[in-house]
């Protein structure tokens, strides 16, 4: 069980959750705290642990659009491929191959509806 920092509003309700204590949220109480849940699922418009699962489904539409904007910036030569770290220019070249590795497997196996199985 966490332990996290609120504030409350005069009806007791919570206002804020934070996880270090500061001038305007020093109250400690459990992140498992009903009062807190029934925060964090209002901030958040779901149950917090539909909001985990959300953002841990769209971790993998963010990891793209990483990838794309940091060959966008490559590209553009605002940034030089050199420049990043060892580990993860060898990522994103792992990542790139697996791409063209799956593209490649798309061209071939492709046979959508409109398409002439014959012709490529």
């Amino acid at each position: 069980m966490a332990r996290v920092y609120v504030a409350r509003d005069a009806d007791g309700a919570v206002t804020a959750v934070a996880r270090e204590p500061s001038a305007a949220v020093s109250e400690p109480a459990a992140s498992d705290d009903p009062a807190v849940q029934a925060f964090l699922g209002q901030v958040g418009g779901m149950p917090p642990e539909d909001m985990i699962a959300a953002l841990q489904s769209s971790d993998t539409d963010m990891v793209r659009v990483i990838e794309d904007l940091t060959s966008l910036l490559i590209e553009r030569g605002v940034i030089q491929f050199t420049d990043l770290p060892v580990p993860a220019r060898q990522k994103l070249l792992a990542r790139q191959e697996w791409r063209g590795q799956r593209d490649l497997l798309d061209l071939v196996s492709r046979n959508d509806a409109d398409d002439d199985p014959f012709m490529p």
